[in-house]
């Protein structure tokens, strides 16, 4: 899908265009060869540099040739997995076009780029290329401590269920928990690579007050970064102890389970002693014998009972 937008200074609004012009942002969504030709043409540029873009396993970097200054970073993205909500990364490309066009090119539509779309980040202008690169970036960080922000809670949500679940369903979700924070990692350090190389100001021009912003990009990637190895350190413990805890329910009911059946074993036993076929002399010819059975069966049973309790087997 293409959208084209351009907002200018001089303007102050957000507007939608048909065609490509000069200032202005293209934005590609999971486009088809027709729309990456399209679009390749249209800026003169290489289209199999927007086809690589698009790879899931492409890397971040910053990049520039005679045509355009390249910045591919990772996003992260939310996605429908065994009926369950869970959360990679995917990259994110963005060029400046002979400082002339701006565009941005993923195979996934992220929900922070609506906040351009929508016009409603602060000082946002198509026309201010450089500006608006590092604006994206900011919005990434934030974006990405928001995700761990969400994985905290669902951290916190798994802990309340620890003690008391012999769910594997609750340890695979934790486990995906883990595989999102290592891809996480991964990726917030990779983009802080990215971010430094920007903060020379040797591929993509920075302007005076674009230093500010770049800086606290940086500083949120940062945190981000800390974020996801502390709560990453965080989930392995309690994976670990997660297992450990799993396992001990199970064993506490398999041994409740096997006390049960010992107790209730008794009167099977008693009963079938006294059904054989053997004379038992006044107690078998008793009218009480009934009873005096039951009754012996549950004295039993209660004696049996109070002793596996206090060794604590039951």
């Amino acid at each position: 899908m293409i959208q084209i937008y351009q907002k200018l200074e001089q303007h102050k609004k957000l507007n939608t265009l048909e065609k490509i012009e000069s200032g202005c942002w293209v934005h590609l969504t999971n486009p088809t060869e027709e729309e990456i030709s399209l679009v390749a043409d249209q800026l003169k540029i290489d289209s199999s540099l927007l086809v690589s873009i698009l790879d899931d396993e492409e890397q971040p970097r910053l990049d520039e040739d005679d045509e355009c200054q390249l910045v591919i970073i990772d996003v992260p993205k939310h996605y429908i997995r065994h009926e369950a909500s869970q959360v990679k990364t995917n990259p994110l490309g963005i060029l400046l076009v002979r400082n002339q066009y701006i565009l941005t090119i993923s195979k996934q539509e992220f929900r922070f780029m609506t906040e351009f779309q929508e016009d409603k980040v602060k000082g946002f202008y198509t026309d201010h290329k450089s500006r608006f690169v590092i604006q994206i970036l900011y919005q990434v960080a934030l974006y990405y401590l928001r995700c761990l922000k969400q994985i905290n809670q669902a951290m916190e949500e798994t802990e309340d269920l620890m003690f008391s679940s012999t769910s594997n369903q609750d340890l695979a979700k934790m486990l995906s928990l883990e595989k999102t924070l290592v891809y996480f990692s991964t990726s917030l350090r990779e983009n802080e690579v990215v971010l430094e190389k920007m903060s020379k100001g040797n591929i993509i021009p920075l302007f005076e007050e674009d230093q500010d912003l770049l800086e606290d990009a940086i500083i949120e990637n940062r945190q981000g970064i800390e974020m996801a190895s502390l709560y990453r350190e965080i989930l392995s413990s309690m994976t670990d102890a997660f297992a450990t805890i799993i396992s001990n329910n199970l064993n506490n009911v398999m041994k409740f389970l096997t006390s049960i059946t010992l107790v209730i074993s008794i009167p099977t036993m008693i009963f079938s002693f006294f059904g054989m076929n053997i004379p038992f002399g006044p107690l078998g010819t008793s009218p009480m014998s009934v009873s005096i059975m039951i009754v012996i069966s549950l004295l039993i049973s209660i004696l049996i009972t109070w002793i596996l309790k206090k060794k604590n087997m039951l």
